[in-house]
């Protein structure tokens, strides 16, 4: 499932934008189910899910185990929310399951899990497993020339597992084009800013000495993240791809924007309902 509009850019960034309200709204709710949660990460991110799944993956809502499907690796288990939300906007989960967020028996646990989650590929949360775990994916793939890609989705803390480095470096040498690696770089972990607690900079030098494609985007830009997937996409290099999106914490929810720290949020009950009216008041300017 993809949805497209190649001849009118401007109606498909209109839609991916109404997406990514609705994934942010999704996890709004969720995040107030439990008065708590990881919902800094899912509002920063909200543009790249929206992108990745209604321009990008090829899937099957009713068939998330559909052996043509890209795959979408969620490595930081933490960011459940923001896939769950995604799910759901893509119709791979009911929204009904949104009042069920972190129960117990729900599909929806706060780290992501795979035997509990259509639509979840892996159980990430043991941070720089996502990437290695995508490498076996890929070269699996192409054994059996597939054309499916292997996306997954890291974050910037995660950059300071050695496992991550190691990955990297064998992508390139298995020159494994079906797979885009996306990395969330928010500058911020539970440590405090991702740059203090372990300096990464320059993140694109980097990934282009291990032997990638790299793009550098504006993450919550939508046109410039449509952009770099699509290069991503159609490079014909035999080489791995990374897009590198830079985002903010919080975003399209101004008074949680302005936070020193959103890592892991709680607010006051009668400001979850205030955070969706703001999220729908900026999205309607």
């Amino acid at each position: 499932m993809r949805s497209e509009h190649l001849s009118n850019r401007p109606a498909q960034l209109a839609e991916l934008r109404i997406r990514a309200t609705r994934i942010r709204d999704f996890a709004l709710k969720m995040a107030a189910v439990q008065g708590q949660g990881y919902v800094g990460q899912a509002l920063g991110v909200a543009d790249v899910l929206a992108v990745a799944y209604f321009a990008a993956l090829v899937y099957r809502p009713a068939d998330p185990s559909w052996d043509g499907r890209d795959r979408f690796l969620l490595s930081i288990g933490h960011y459940a929310i923001a896939l769950y939300a995604a799910l759901i906007e893509a119709g791979v989960l009911p929204q009904s399951e949104i009042e069920t967020y972190g129960a117990d028996d729900s599909r929806l646990p706060m780290s992501g899990m795979a035997h509990y989650t259509p639509g979840m590929e892996i159980t990430g949360g043991s941070l720089g497993h996502g990437l290695p775990i995508a490498i076996g994916m890929c070269l699996g793939l192409k054994r059996k020339a597939s054309n499916s890609f292997v996306y997954v989705l890291l974050s910037d803390g995660e950059l300071n597992e050695g496992a991550t480095w190691e990955a990297a470096m064998s992508a390139s040498h298995w020159k494994l084009g079906n797979l885009i690696a996306i990395v969330d770089v928010n500058n911020q972990q539970a440590d405090g800013p991702s740059s203090t607690t372990l300096g990464f900079e320059p993140l694109s030098d980097k990934w282009r000495a291990f032997g990638w494609w790299v793009a550098r985007v504006d993450g919550n830009d939508m046109d410039a993240v449509l952009s770099a997937f699509d290069a991503a996409r159609a490079l014909p290099d035999a080489m791995p791809r990374i897009i590198l999106c830079d985002t903010l914490m919080g975003k399209g929810v101004p008074f949680l924007e302005a936070r020193d720290k959103t890592h892991f949020i709680r607010i006051e009950p009668e400001e979850w309902a205030k955070a969706i009216a703001d999220l729908h008041a900026g999205a309607a300017e």
